[in-house]
């Protein structure tokens, strides 16, 4: 396997804003979502493509970066990892379920590979913290790599030895392999959130930057549109 130069991400700065803190912020965009008059538009028919299921900090974040990626066709915030049954953001963000903010990524298989996918993501955070990623702190947060075959489970751990044969982290790589199970789509106001709330403080100071940093590390994985 091809392996790409992945340059060791810098922690950023912690930060009063986080985002389970945006809880009360978000319940807000939710109420003007809801008092919007809008054409819902025609859902994309998705069943052609294949997914993947990847955690590492706020879905916010994660969804921005995945939507960026050439051959990815669409990406949902959710929830996933845990036992509890449809689970609320309230829950899962306060640290009351096992689950973890997760993304579901719809992807062509003719434009990029699931072992892209995972360059991606171990190439997009901080795959040494535990329970932590940037200002975002617990379990809901902890960096997961979801496989729905044995495949990808060697996909996944062939990457992970190969980061580790290369020493690109000073420290051990604390990310969970884990089968996947389920996936509970996020309420409806997370969905494209970075995209549709640019002045939120959190995303402007941490979804942003997190962005731009995958996009300085990885422009050839880039949509047209993304640059």
């Amino acid at each position: 396997m091809k392996l790409l130069k992945i340059t060791t991400l810098v922690m950023m700065t912690l930060i009063s804003a986080c985002c389970q803190s945006k809880t009360k912020e978000s319940n807000k965009a939710q109420n003007s979502e809801t008092q919007k008059e809008e054409i819902a538009p025609t859902p994309q028919d998705l069943s052609q493509y294949e997914t993947a299921y990847f955690a590492s900090g706020c879905f916010w974040c994660v969804e921005a970066i995945f939507e960026s990626v050439k051959g990815v066709k669409e990406v949902i915030s959710g929830y996933s990892g845990g036992k509890e049954k449809n689970p609320t953001y309230e829950q899962v963000g306060g640290g009351l379920t096992s689950h973890a903010e997760a993304v579901e990524v719809y992807y062509d298989p003719k434009e990029i590979s699931f072992t892209k996918l995972v360059q991606v993501f171990f190439g997009s955070h901080d795959p040494t913290s535990f329970n932590r990623q940037g200002p975002d702190r617990g379990p809901q947060y902890r960096s997961v790599a979801f496989y729905k075959n044995a495949e990808e489970k060697k996909i996944i751990e062939d990457y992970m030895n190969a980061l580790r044969e290369q020493n690109v982290y000073d420290a051990p790589i604390v990310t969970e392999v884990t089968p996947f199970e389920i996936f509970y789509d996020a309420e409806e106001y997370h969905q494209d959130y970075e995209l549709k709330n640019p002045n939120n403080s959190y995303i402007r100071n941490v979804s942003i930057p997190r962005l731009n940093r995958f996009k300085k590390n990885f422009p050839e994985y880039l949509k047209e549109d993304a640059h």
